[in-house]
């Protein structure tokens, strides 16, 4: 149990100490990865992005279904991108910083930044105000994607780019350290999928400040808690990248949507 952890400095190749950090736990944090000037510029650039995609009314990229919501105004917003990577030099260029590359290592042989792949670089922006439509997100592991591609559970590990600073009363990433190592029944059945929001007794908390960087592995169990706060001091926004090994298996806009995305609607 962590009850308490451990940060580290990203740098272009990854020490020891930090390899051994996650491969008993399963994640680590870094911090101060990016500056206030780029966060900021990754905001705007989501912010152009989302405004091409509320006029163009597009519902999904690549098959991946784009989730709306409410800002506190009223006015709409997109709270899920998927492939937001693929609509903006400024976020495809975030991933050819070369630390990123030196994070490859940890999901083994021949593994990769999911750019082109699963739901590419997520952009998630949480709001907790009347309208909002993505407040927190329930137990979940991102292995169970592979159960439903039909493939074999291959490394995913979960790049976090936090672009927001959190405090406890802000939820957030609460992660179970340990679990990626737990059997795939563990996996499939310790929780019930995106509907148990309840905490754990042995989760840990991941309350980042803006700019920082964390990795955690899709077989982790994880959850998104909701904001205690509500109004403009719960808004949170975080990018997500996977890091994957297996088989390349690039999306196009004429990819099917995958059964359990048709049910994104129980994620609130």
């Amino acid at each position: 149990m962590v009850s308490s952890y451990k940060t580290f400095t990203l740098a272009d190749q990854l020490t020891d100490e930090q390899i051994s950090f996650f491969n008993q736990h399963g994640f680590i944090h870094f911090k101060k990865f990016i500056n206030p000037e780029t966060v900021a510029a990754i905001i705007d650039a989501s912010k152009e992005v989302e405004q091409k995609w509320i006029e163009k009314d597009l519902q999904k990229v690549n098959g991946v279904p784009i989730k709306y919501g409410k800002d506190l105004d009223g006015s709409p917003i997109v709270q899920r991108f998927a492939f937001i990577n693929q609509h903006h030099q400024t976020l495809s260029g975030l991933l050819l910083d070369p630390r990123l590359d030196g994070l490859l290592p940890l999901a083994g042989d021949g593994a990769r930044l999911g750019t082109e792949e699963k739901d590419g670089m997520v952009f998630n922006h949480y709001i907790n105000g009347p309208e909002s439509k993505f407040a927190k997100m329930g137990w979940h592991t991102d292995g169970l994607r592979d159960v439903f591609y039909g493939t074999k559970l291959n490394p995913m590990l979960n790049v976090g780019i936090h672009l927001s600073t959190l405090k406890p009363e802000n939820g957030g990433l609460k992660i179970i350290p340990g679990t990626h190592k737990q059997s795939l029944y563990q996996m499939l059945f310790r929780k019930k999928y995106f509907l148990d929001h309840k905490a754990d007794p042995e989760e840990v908390s991941i309350n980042p400040e803006a700019g920082d960087l964390t990795i955690h592995d899709g077989r982790l169990w994880h959850r998104v808690a909701e904001s205690a706060v509500r109004g403009e001091e719960s808004r949170r926004r975080v990018i997500y990248v996977p890091i994957i090994a297996g088989k390349y298996a690039p999306k196009n806009e004429n990819s099917p949507t995958v059964f359990y995305q048709r049910f994104a609607g129980i994620v609130k």
